[in-house]
């Protein structure tokens, strides 16, 4: 991994009218025109993500959105796409032209609050308008600041109020699984190499363990799940911690001694990405499912399904073979995600590990299900339940804390 994923960066998206320089402004910050400009009313169409290194912050994602005043039956799908975008976002800049706010830029206000998003005011294009009084700009955010997307001035400015919402979390982040070990520590990591797994690399939660267990001073040992048994054989003593893909949590808790602590990765990102403690009390609903109850499976990434994939395939047929129940399985990919009254049709979400989102995302979307009173629950945490294996999967976490 030659750069930090976009799920471990600060998400910053830019809102507004259109043609108020959202998309001007953010080319000036990155220094490359990432984002079209023209004077064309509603030239941005769809949220623009552009990844980059944001000094002195360091790796970002700024989101540019179309513009919240949009019109017409396609620029109503604009809106609403631009909408979607709040539930992925770290920090929001407003931007706007004029002195005072009007009603496109009151109602955003009210949607962050309401969502506890941090936000700025960018008043911009100050090298065309005589005023630039931002007295009742300020009475809404003191994060409020006076830019140029022409010349530039006013960039310092904007950075400095990005650093200071920026979350204290964020600069000393909590380590994947840093509290389950201690330096010194053994990690087997169980990665069954399938036709989905990048050609040449492993997958992205797969690196991570690996980095985060060298940053806590510990060391691993990768296996597959086949030689898994033998590789526990030549060992002078057990493991102290053994984590595995979710497929194969059977054979691998089969094959480790008595003892040895057992999870997934797909459950360590339950924790690091979203809310442990929900996702394990959403999953008891599985034992109230029936026949013609609708689930809801969902990945963030968009990953081209081959054979016999875990969303598609897998959780469908474990769960129902635990069930017994004829059930109805719809999916969802990548920034798609139903509305709180789309969700009130399903008994069940099922959530992957969500190593491509940022925290927020997924707070966001389990914020979304308890909204809509629907139960909802990870992948791991989901296989690990129908395969009987639950218990043991949740040993090394305190969830009392």
């Amino acid at each position: 991994m030659e750069k930090t994923p976009k799920g471990l960066r600060i998400h910053i998206s830019f809102f507004g009218r259109r043609n108020v320089g959202k998309s001007s402004l953010i080319n000036k910050i990155v220094g490359q025109a990432v984002s079209i400009v023209s004077p064309i009313l509603g030239t941005t169409t769809d949220p623009v993500e552009k990844t980059v290194e944001l000094l002195p912050l360091g790796p970002v994602v700024l989101i540019d959105t179309a513009g919240i005043d949009d019109e017409g039956t396609v620029g109503d799908l604009r809106v609403a796409s631009t909408k979607k975008v709040l539930g992925r976002t770290d920090i929001a800049v407003i931007v706007t032209d004029t002195d005072e706010p009007g009603s496109f830029e009151l109602e955003l206000v009210e949607n962050l609050k309401e969502l506890s998003i941090p936000f700025i005011i960018v008043r911009n294009k100050a090298d065309l308008n005589q005023g630039n009084d931002l007295a009742h700009l300020k009475k809404i955010s003191k994060h409020t600041v006076l830019c140029s997307s022409l010349s530039g001035d006013g960039l310092t400015s904007l950075k400095a109020a990005i650093i200071a919402l920026t979350p204290n979390d964020y600069f000393s982040s909590a380590s994947l699984l840093g509290d389950l070990i201690k330096p010194g520590s053994l990690v087997v990591l169980v990665v069954p190499i399938d036709l989905e797994a990048p050609k040449g690399r492993l997958i992205m939660p797969q690196v991570q363990s690996i980095r985060d267990i060298l940053d806590n001073d510990s060391y691993c040992i990768v296996v597959k799940e086949k030689e898994l048994r033998d590789v526990l054989n030549r060992l002078k003593a057990d493991p102290d911690l053994v984590i595995t893909d979710s497929q194969a949590f059977l054979r691998v808790g089969a094959d480790i001694p008595d003892g040895v602590r057992l999870t997934s990765f797909s459950i360590l990102f339950a924790r690091f990405k979203g809310d442990l403690a929900a996702f394990v009390d959403g999953v008891k609903a599985v034992d109230s499912l029936k026949s013609g109850d609708k689930i809801l499976i969902t990945e963030a990434c968009a990953h081209h399904a081959i054979g016999d994939d875990i969303g598609k395939v897998k959780i469908p047929r474990w769960l129902t073979q635990y069930t017994g129940c004829k059930l109805i399985f719809e999916h969802t990919h990548g920034h798609d995600f139903p509305s709180p009254e789309e969700l009130k049709e399903y008994s069940l979400v099922i959530h992957c590990g969500a190593c491509t989102f940022n925290k927020r995302n997924m707070l966001t979307r389990i914020l979304k299900c308890k909204e809509a009173g629907v139960p909802i629950t990870n992948y791991g945490i989901c296989i690990s339940y129908s395969l009987g294996i639950f218990k043991k999967a949740l040993e090394p976490f305190d969830l009392k804390s």
